[in-house]
């Protein structure tokens, strides 16, 4: 079974996958962290590249996702990828073609290889498995997300104006939104369901009666 989470920067996809994914004994699996340890790599040789810079990268890069962890070469990254500039990085590869392309691939053999997953990102139900069992688009208000931002920062000790996360988010989504390749955007089976008002419980709950109901569906 593989369960597609779609949705913006900071609408809960994460938190919600990987609690979902634990709960109904799948495999979990954050794309958006695949995207952000290419762009980790990129920041490293300076953030400048050729095309023949960036398909050499992707050709040898190892990226392994464990859990909380994200591996790259073998260093675990996954507090570095968190940075601003990394972000932003992300954002702009993901408009490049050969990288969706590569990290699609490997998407799709890391789900391959296992019986049950929930894969999160922004295009999982359109483009890596547009036939997946189910789909869900989660979203909230840019105000929101930019709030639950501020409060993780804040929490870990980083004191970053609400106001310039907002404008950051509201970038993104700009830019997610209408990009050539893969634009961020649901699809008429992608059940949508906005987070603003709800807990990570509520929505938990929400997906996991969806996830029933399709289950009993193909029973009977």
């Amino acid at each position: 079974m593989i369960i597609a989470i779609d949705g913006p920067a900071g609408a809960g996809k994460s938190t919600v996958a990987k609690i979902l994914a634990e709960k109904i004994g799948c495999t979990y699996i954050n794309t958006g962290a695949m995207y952000r340890a290419v762009a980790y790599k990129l920041l490293q040789i300076g953030g400048k590249f050729t095309e023949e810079d960036l398909k050499n990268i992707l050709e040898n890069i190892s990226i392994s996702l464990d859990k909380d962890k994200v591996l790259l070469d073998g260093e675990d990254i996954s507090d570095k990828i968190k940075d601003e500039k990394v972000s932003k990085m992300a954002s702009k590869i993901a408009t490049i073609k050969i990288v969706r392309e590569k990290l699609v691939e490997k998407q799709r053999q890391m789900a391959k290889e296992k019986e049950c997953v929930v894969m999160e990102g922004r295009d999982i139900g359109t483009v890596v498995f547009p036939n997946a069992d189910i789909k869900i688009f989660l979203t909230a208000t840019a105000e929101e997300r930019a709030k639950r931002r501020y409060e993780e920062l804040k929490a870990k000790g980083f004191n970053i104006p609400y106001e310039h996360l907002l404008e950051k988010i509201k970038e993104r989504d700009k830019i997610d939104s209408t990009r050539k390749i893969a634009p961020l955007k649901p699809t008429k089976e992608h059940i949508v369901i906005d987070t603003t008002d709800k807990s990570i419980e509520e929505v938990i709950e929400e997906i996991t009666d969806i996830i029933k109901k399709v289950n009993l569906e193909k029973i009977n």
